[in-house]
């Protein structure tokens, strides 16, 4: 028979008296931290660090990891950057929100006319007004801090109209070196890069984050802490580091042949330099935390009442030809792909309630931010459609069961889709453990199958097996009717967001079909705020037909266009809209059946603009009644 000593009873019995009277009086507000890196890739942590072992160094994220839960399958919500930040702060999907990727706001147009295809027309913002996340901790009684990277929009809106008390988003110690083997911080009290004592430059971003938290810790806090690193420019101002990393992985980055664009691999001592900067400097945010007292909770520090949640904007930036930021292998590819090297990141969360040094293989993305905090806080979800999930309940019951994260339907979430109409031209859908990929630019193009299919995992009873993470062994030929669904399963999601799509350049000089059938546009007649534009007919059916509208005056520093769609009527031929309150320049965009858009004014190419030409030189220019 066991027995329990009577001393070891009454003491535990002690313990849990004292664990439940603090817990009593835990403060009912939790601090939340969203620590969110740019550019940081999956394999770029040492604790997801897969097969070949990599360069870097990160022992304050490793340590986070051991203190929460660690996701192996976690995901961006876009392959690139400001549409990443614009779903996490609005929690709606880049697709539905339609801004897909960087800058945005202008006109259609190819690159060159040896470009086959070109972006749709994409926002250039979140709209003001959006109730973000920021917004609702506000109501719920936060105080809000954004600090570092913004880039949600191209001007505005700003942080601080979008919920946000405090916006600090100066980038001072990411300026360009003019010499990035010779401009290196110092001692000197007069240097704005000054060494600290640990011989680490100075960082902006994290002395903002601190001085936040510090000015704010007496009441709950929400901070956006948005780190400027590791995006390029591709330098560091520590000479220590630099030495540190050039003699580790054996390459003398002075010496141009030893370290060229040919440099393959996690074997940038630039890059790795950067990387133990970016951890060095999240380490001391959570220090701070788990050093300082708590004022609202008397004996008790301020991480115990923190919740923490790591992630990045989208996978590494592998870089360019003239030189290798870093490498994703064994994911393929990177930032601006949705395949796994492109979409796949980090993802730590720790805070109250939730176990320590859990792993989980769980499928989440950066959209369950928003849900999963409020959650956190207590607070109501919005009244807003979001498009994320609430990881909460998953996080503090059981982080490995899948089956918690539940849609509002109790469906069990299975997918999750990713939509880049720019650069790869890309779509792509995971269900379970297959992932398809749908390319737009396929038609008479030897470099691209229409579609993509690859089983990342075989997932079993006792869990899942890594199968193809590598996206090396497409199965689309194989497997044509698991093809078929998934296609037809991403088309109807997109159409339920109603996402933009790419177009064919009708002036390319590749041979593409139907280029010689694109309707052709003769003239346009404004009848007050009525325009109407007059096309010939020339085979191919009109598709769609929208009005590229800018309010902006034309000597604008940023001159901003918007999107409606047109009326097409099919006797005439002719397009009809009304244009918006203040538009003062307008193009007309029609696209065919065969997915040729057309643009009335010409707009030209990318390639062919000159410098300081603005779209106005070539719009429609409205008169002011």
């Amino acid at each position: 028979m066991n027995r329990t000593c009577p001393l070891l009873l009454a003491g535990l019995i002690v313990a849990s008296f004292s664990l439940l009277h603090a817990e009593d009086q835990r403060p009912a507000k939790p601090n939340v931290l969203v620590l969110l890196t740019d550019d940081l890739g999956w394999q770029d942590v040492d604790c997801y660090d897969i097969d070949e072992k990599n360069s870097y160094t990160t022992p304050n994220i490793d340590a986070l990891a051991t203190k929460g839960v660690k996701f192996w399958r976690a995901y961006s919500p876009a392959p690139t950057c400001a549409p990443s930040r614009c779903a996490i702060v609005s929690g709606v999907h880049p697709a539905r929100a339609q801004k897909t990727h960087i800058k945005g706001g202008t006109p259609p147009q190819p690159y060159s006319n040896d470009t086959r295809m070109m972006s749709p027309w994409f926002s250039a913002r979140t709209p003001v007004g959006d109730y973000t996340i920021a917004s609702a901790m506000k109501d719920f009684g936060y105080t809000t801090g954004h600090v570092g990277k913004w880039h949600i929009s191209y001007s505005e809106p700003k942080a601080t109209e979008l919920g946000f008390d405090v916006s600090l988003g100066s980038r001072v110690s990411k300026a360009l070196m003019k010499n990035r083997l010779a401009d290196f911080a110092t001692n000197d009290p007069d240097d704005p890069y000054r060494l600290d004592e640990n011989g680490f430059p100075y960082n902006q971003t994290t002395e903002n984050a601190l001085g936040f938290i510090k000015d704010h810790k007496a009441s709950p806090f929400f901070l956006y802490y948005a780190t400027w690193l590791v995006h390029a420019p591709i330098q560091t101002r520590s000479e220590m580091l630099l030495d540190k990393y050039a003699k580790q992985i054996g390459i003398n980055p002075r010496n141009k042949k030893e370290f060229s664009g040919a440099t393959t691999g996690q074997c940038n001592p630039f890059y790795a330099a950067m990387v133990e900067e970016l951890d060095y400097n999240l380490g001391r945010v959570l220090d701070y935390l788990e050093n300082t007292e708590d004022p609202r909770w008397t004996g008790h520090k301020l991480i115990e009442n923190t919740y923490v949640i790591f992630t990045s904007d989208n996978g590494g930036c592998e870089g360019k030809e003239g030189e290798r930021y870093t490498d994703n292998y064994p994911l393929d590819m990177g930032k601006t792909s949705v395949k796994e090297g492109g979409t796949r990141v980090p993802f730590i969360v720790t805070g109250p309630g939730i176990p320590k040094g859990v792993e989980s293989d769980v499928m989440i993305n950066g959209l369950d931010i928003y849900p999963t905090v409020l959650s956190m806080v207590g607070a109501d979800q919005p009244e807003k459609n979001l498009d994320g999930l609430d990881l909460f309940t998953l996080l503090t019951t059981d982080p490995t069961d899948p089956a918690l994260v539940k849609t509002k339907s109790g469906e069990v979430r299975n997918s999750m889709m990713w939509h880049f109409p720019h650069d790869a031209l890309e779509s792509s859908l995971i269900v379970d453990d297959y992932k398809l990929i749908r390319n737009y630019d396929y038609i008479n193009n030897p470099d691209k199958e229409q579609y993509e299919l690859y089983q990342l995992y075989q997932t079993t009873e006792e869990g899942s097996k890594r199968v193809d993470l590598e996206e090396a062994e497409n199965l689309a030929a194989t497997m044509p009717e698991k093809t078929k669904s998934l296609d037809e399963l991403l088309s109807r999601q997109l159409a339920d967001m109603k996402a933009s799509y790419p177009s064919y350049n009708p002036d390319a000089v590749q041979d593409l079909p139907g280029k010689d059938l694109v309707p052709g546009i003769v003239s346009h007649k404004l009848r007050g705020d009525q325009l109407k534009v007059f096309y010939r007919d020339n085979g191919a059916k009109l598709a769609e037909a929208n009005l590229i509208y800018s309010t902006h005056d034309s000597k604008s520093a940023y001159q901003e266009w918007f999107s409606i769609p047109m009326s097409i009527k099919e006797s005439g031929p002719s397009v009809t809209a009304m244009l918006p309150e203040g538009t003062k320049y307008c193009f007309v965009n029609l696209i065919d059946e065969n997915n040729f858009l057309v643009s009335y004014p010409e707009v030209g190419t990318i390639k062919g603009r000159k410098k300081k030409s603005s779209f106005s030189d070539k719009a429609i220019k409205i008169e002011a009644k």
